[in-house]
């Protein structure tokens, strides 16, 4: 249980938990305040952006020395962060949701967004390293909100998180850039 304590502890999850909660807390109070529309998928989406940002910093250690020469399988401990920071940046957003009693987005619109994020945050840590893997999911949200209606299949995947989550398109890009951000980040890591 120590080393959980001190992993948890060198990628700053403490503090990344903290703003992921914060954010998901404001965002629904400028909702609860009429801030968008019902069924405005923007409001949710900056949840989860936010929260993927907040806790995309900690898919980098201290150390790259340590990182690199440590005796343990690195690869499924970084699958497995990976994984849960899309559990938990979706799971803050579904608890303030229910526990406020307004209905930001459906639960499939907040999986379907928080696997694609994450996948686009673990792709950021491996491209442009720990510290920059924010970049990604906050370069695609922007190009998202202004790009023009999606009304063919390649404008539906470069806009899949405002999407309904209904849409095929949209599904299938997030699993897409979820397994293999995860894949890349689990085997090459982040770069230094």
């Amino acid at each position: 249980m120590r080393w959980l304590t001190l992993y948890a502890r060198s990628r700053q999850v403490p503090a990344s938990l903290a703003a992921v909660v914060i954010s998901a807390v404001a965002v629904w109070a400028l909702a609860r305040d009429g801030g968008g529309g019902p069924g405005d998928p923007k409001l949710p989406v900056f949840v989860l952006v936010a929260g993927m940002t907040a806790a995309s910093i900690g898919l980098g250690g201290q150390d790259l020395a340590l990182d690199r020469t440590a005796a343990i399988r690195w690869r499924p401990r970084r699958a497995a962060h990976v994984l849960l920071i899309g559990t938990v940046v979706g799971a803050v957003l579904l608890a303030v949701q229910a526990m406020g009693g307004q209905d930001l987005a459906p639960a499939a619109f907040v999986v379907r967004d928080s696997a694609g994020l994450m996948g686009l945050a673990a792709l950021g840590a491996v491209v442009c390293g720990a510290r920059y893997a924010w970049t990604l999911p906050i370069a695609w949200l922007s190009f998202s909100v202004f790009a023009p209606s999606p009304t063919s299949v390649p404008m539906q995947a470069a806009t899949w998180m405002l999407l309904p989550p209904g849409t095929t398109t949209a599904t299938w890009t997030a699993l897409a850039l979820a397994v293999t951000g995860t894949a890349a980040y689990a085997f090459a890591g982040p770069r230094w």
